[in-house]
């Protein structure tokens, strides 16, 4: 079994910055890529940035201002928050397509909650 878990969510204001983080854990073989969603209040959950051995990718709200890194050893992920906006408050999801003990596949943590006040 494969848990994600997220965590360094917080309440900041305008321009603050936060870390958030994403190990995995379990019967791992193998991480093909992991990154990072988003779903604000009364949206539809939407792509921020991932990253893999093919390169690291950003959606356009948040070049610039959020950077991902990833501790392989570690098996985990990070986003880096620079500039915060309130626009950027959702809950923050890890996802990770990798290998188990089963068919290679996404698999999701529980969100962690970024809010940002003006």
């Amino acid at each position: 079994q494969v848990h994600l878990v997220e965590s360094g969510g917080d309440l900041v204001h305008t321009g603050e910055s936060l870390r958030l983080s994403c190990a995995a854990s379990g019967i791992i073989f193998s991480i093909n890529s992991m990154g990072w969603y988003r779903q604000g209040p009364g949206k539809e959950r939407e792509w921020v940035a991932d990253i893999s051995s093919e390169g690291i990718y950003y959606a356009d709200f948040v070049k610039g201002r959020f950077t991902i890194s990833r501790d392989n050893a570690k098996n985990t992920v990070y986003l880096e928050m620079n500039d915060l906006k309130p626009e950027d408050t959702a809950a923050y999801y890890c996802n990770a397509h990798l290998c188990s003990d089963g068919p290679c596949r996404n698999f999701w943590g529980q969100g962690t909650q970024v809010t940002v006040s003006s």
